[in-house]
């Protein structure tokens, strides 16, 4: 019986070895069976378990590996060019850069593109060079401005889009009325963003005591606003063409101001003289609403109290004092740079009337002189004089209305600036009256206290009266507290609109002065050249004018000839 765990290698060695004994020429049939028989008899029998036999593994070096020699440590490798070699673990090896090609070949591209093409010119064959690899993008182009313009303006703050715009101009000033009622009357045109008015661009006619009108109401309804005030009054004068248009002017500034600021732009008032339509009648019946409406009544009436004039206000704050003091400086030396100003534009006008005179003088010689080359000349220095007038009137009506004008209007606001002075200093006056008012109160409250309890009628009653005293006297502190903070920030504002507007003053008066010595310096260079051009006698010769209609003779020249004859006789 043969053994199931005997090894099997050697009956497949010996069937092997048969097989390979048979030679010699044979048939194709005989070569196949021979093969199959063989085949069949080296296959392990099924129900003969195999034994599995570890084989011994070699490893051997393989010159042409890519991978390099896989020998024990200590085998060589090339190093590269140099022909030398190093010990150590092979050199990885580098991986080959083949071109990929992810497109379709033109043919097939081009065949399965269809519709428009494509407007930035961009090809899937264009993205790759095989030869060179991929290609460079093209150059980016600077952005073109577009040929759409834009209308949006730039960005602002949220409290300056949120609050509402204003352009008021003032303008049309004409005279109405008789001799005994005329007036002059000013045309207000409006525009606004505001949502309060019924309409944003409207125009409605005013006079002075309107402006004056508006100017107290503000006044009074603002305790500690700084409001810009009117032009002053004028008796005299009052319809000369300078004065009313320096007014406009004014009158104009002042209503851009006053809309301008924050608090005044909300007033009703303000509202009801830039829109009313029939404003005598509204004003009319508001006051008769309104009877009591005034300073006494925003301020101190409001708490029942009346504050004597014979109280004397001692400040206690040492900025408000130091402010007092500096408004006091400025004012005094504004008037006197106002009163320089008017010196100076009275020379100009004092020139301007001289220059007038010497060009009648020599156009009058001009007239007399016989030979035409002095005649021309003398003609022509009496035409650049009437223009050398003219730009002297100029000159000084541009200096009142440009410079001049803010000095005047500054002093005003100074007036104004006391006057917010004056409604805190009775805020303060108030406050103390209402605190002695409150000290009476509480005398009389201890006094019933101390007679016990047969005044308790009046002691209700005077209980009362302290509580409402205590309550004047806390409004009266807070509203001359709220009164010093507003017109600290009321003086800072001023401050502020004081160095641009001057700024700007003495910016355009100083353009019109070198405006005006430009073409001053134009004219007398071109009646030089007038004179210096040489063999020319014809620039200022004027041909004589032949006067058919007298008889001969009757010149002035042959009168005084006649004369002179009458006289040798």
């Amino acid at each position: 019986m043969e053994d199931p765990w005997a090894d099997t290698s050697a009956g497949a060695t010996q069937s092997s070895s048969q097989g390979d004994d048979t030679t010699g020429p044979t048939t194709a049939p005989a070569t196949s069976s021979s093969t199959s028989s063989t085949a069949a008899s080296n296959r392990p029998s099924r129900l003969t378990p195999r034994r599995l036999v570890a084989q011994p593994t070699r490893l051997q070096a393989v010159e042409d590996d890519p991978l390099g020699p896989l020998g024990p440590l200590g085998a060589t490798a090339p190093l590269g060019n140099d022909g030398g070699s190093r010990l150590g673990p092979p050199v990885p090896p580098i991986k080959e850069q083949l071109p990929l090609r992810t497109t379709l070949p033109p043919s097939a591209g081009a065949a399965k593109r269809s519709g428009p093409p494509d407007p930035h010119r961009i090809d899937d064959d264009d993205l790759f060079d095989l030869p060179t690899g991929p290609r460079q993008p093209p150059p980016v182009q600077p952005p073109q401005p577009s040929p759409i313009r834009s209308n949006i303006q730039p960005s602002v703050s949220i409290e300056q889009a949120a609050k509402p715009s204003f352009h008021i101009s003032v303008g049309d000033p004409h005279k109405v009325g008789d001799l005994t009622s005329s007036h002059i009357v000013y045309s207000v045109r409006t525009k606004t963003t505001s949502k309060a008015y019924k309409q944003s661009e409207f125009e409605v006619k005013r006079r002075y005591r309107d402006f004056l009108w508006l100017y107290n109401s503000l006044h009074a309804n603002n305790p500690g606003v700084v409001v810009p005030p009117p032009p002053e009054k004028q008796a005299y004068g009052r319809f000369e063409s300078n004065f009313v248009e320096s007014r406009r002017a004014a009158l104009e500034k002042m209503l851009n101001k006053t809309a301008a600021h924050p608090t005044l732009q909300n007033d009703a008032d303000l509202k009801l003289f830039l829109e009313s339509e029939a404003f005598n009648i509204d004003v009319k019946h508001k006051e008769r609403k309104e009877p009591n409406l005034g300073e006494s009544k925003s301020m101190l009436s409001s708490f029942g109290i009346n504050v004597g004039s014979t109280n004397k206000f001692v400040e206690q704050d040492d900025w408000f004092h130091e402010r007092r003091v500096y408004l006091d400086a400025l004012e005094n030396q504004l008037k006197a740079l106002f009163k320089a100003i008017e010196g100076m534009v009275g020379q100009r006008k004092a020139m301007a009337e001289a220059a007038g005179d010497f060009s009648a003088s020599l156009h009058a010689l001009s007239t007399v002189e016989l030979s035409p080359t002095l005649s021309g000349p003398l003609d022509a220095l009496s035409e650049l004089q009437i223009t050398i007038r003219d730009v002297y009137d100029r000159q000084a009506q541009q200096d009142v209305l440009t410079f001049g004008i803010i000095i005047e209007e500054y002093i005003r606001l100074i007036g104004s600036v006391k006057q917010a002075f004056m409604q805190r200093q009775k805020a303060f006056l108030s406050w103390h009256a209402a605190e002695s008012e409150l000290q009476k109160r509480k005398a009389s409250q201890d006094k019933l206290l101390r007679q016990g309890k047969s005044q308790q009628d009046r002691l209700n009653q005077v209980s009362a009266e302290v509580a409402d005293a205590e309550r004047k006297v806390h409004q009266a502190r807070l509203l001359f507290e709220d009164m010093g903070r507003l017109m600290r920030s009321e003086l800072d504002r001023f401050e502020r609109e004081k160095v641009e507007d001057f700024k700007s003053g003495v910016e355009t008066f100083l353009e019109g002065a070198v405006e005006a010595q430009k073409e001053l310096i134009e004219k007398w260079e071109t009646f030089l050249m007038q004179l210096d051009a040489e063999d020319d006698e014809t620039v200022f010769y004027r041909p004589p004018v032949i006067q058919t209609n007298k008889p001969a003779g009757d010149t002035a020249v042959d009168r005084a000839r006649a004369r002179i004859d009458e006289d040798s006789d």
